[in-house]
């Protein structure tokens, strides 16, 4: 199959290979997604084999307004309209319950719920609205490997096996969505963390809880991103957290052992460990999370094309959106710190 690269002004043609049950990759402000036609079984089955994903996965349905959520859900809670009215369109999926035959049947993966967003993309918001369809959207990448951020990450990763990429650029926040289950109104809880951050929501709705769990190898999760090792590249990630001397003896560890050494960290770091490793990639300035989160997954997959046989990644602060990188990075390490 040929996949073919479309223009924004492309955006009816792409629309069109949708509706023909076709897939096509979208654009959000998180990550690039993997789109088909949410009701339609057929297309959403060829989500799963693009991308090597288990069927127990379920996938999160993107709509174009607010307004499409009661068709597809049994009942949509008061603090789901504070929190659609908030922050929708964003990086916020909620979980509800939903309507039986709503979706194709592999969407839910077999369960009650179904998660959904609004994405804040202009380009694809439009897409949604020409295809006519609700569209899956997981991210458009090889699974458990590093989302994609770029069109040309989709390509390397899906090419010749999906009809096309929409392309707009570089997506702006890098990781994906906070996923919030409210299918208890009572209990919101937090399954994924994102740049919609806990204390952002309980400011709209008062106390978020959060769900610690990591889901194993043999069990079903409710949202995507909640298995124990996750977002990995080729090479082991080791988390890095301290001061300069924790870096040294980590940089030393790693090349008394033959490794040659990729760095992903911050500039400070950087500047002062570059000369002594085999390649490296900036998370941006020092101490601003919004670029290291925004980068993140580029770093993950730059290594790939290098000669580094380990990463040697940055922890950061796990408060605000330090919250998801460093649960993004504790997958994609398989929570291998240096000691």
């Amino acid at each position: 199959m040929e996949t073919i690269i479309y223009r924004p002004s492309d955006v009816l043609k792409a629309a069109l290979k949708l509706q023909q049950g076709e897939l096509i990759s979208f654009p959000t402000e998180t990550v690039y997604g993997l789109g088909a036609d949410a009701t339609n079984e057929a297309a959403v089955k060829k989500v799963y084999a693009a991308k090597g994903r288990p069927s127990d996965n379920p996938l999160i349905v993107h709509i174009s307004a607010i307004e499409e959520v009661e068709q597809y859900v049994k009942q949509v809670p008061e603090i789901a309209d504070k929190l659609m009215e908030t922050f929708w369109p964003g990086p916020l999926t909620l979980i509800f319950k939903v309507k039986e035959q709503a979706f194709a049947p592999t969407v839910t993966a077999g369960l009650d719920s179904v998660a959904m967003r609004m994405p804040n993309n202009a380009l694809t918001l439009q897409l949604i609205r020409e295809s006519g369809k609700p569209l899956v959207g997981p991210s458009a990448n090889t699974s458990g490997k590093p989302s994609p951020t770029t069109a040309e990450h989709v390509f390397h990763d899906l090419k010749g096996k999906i009809a096309g990429v929409l392309d707009d650029g570089e997506t702006g926040v890098g990781l994906e969505s906070t996923v919030l289950d409210i299918t208890d109104p009572e209990r919101p809880t937090i399954l994924r963390p994102g740049a919609t951050t806990k204390e952002a929501l309980e400011q709209v709705i008062g106390t978020v809880y959060v769900d610690q769990h990591l889901i194993s190898s043999d069990e079903a999760p409710k949202a995507p991103g909640m298995k124990y090792t996750h977002y990995s590249p080729n090479e082991p990630v080791v988390i890095v957290a301290g001061d300069k001397k924790v870096w040294e003896k980590a940089i030393e560890t790693y090349k008394r052992q033959g490794e040659k050494i990729g760095l992903l960290a911050n500039q400070d770091i950087l500047h002062q460990f570059q000369a002594d490793v085999t390649a490296v990639y900036s998370l941006g300035e020092n101490k601003n999370i919004n670029e290291a989160s925004r980068l993140l997954y580029s770093g993950l997959r730059y290594f790939e094309a290098t000669q580094a046989t380990v990463i040697l990644a940055q922890a950061y602060t796990q408060n605000g959106l330090g919250e998801a990188y460093m649960n993004r990075l504790q997958k994609a390490a398989g929570n291998h710190f240096f000691e």
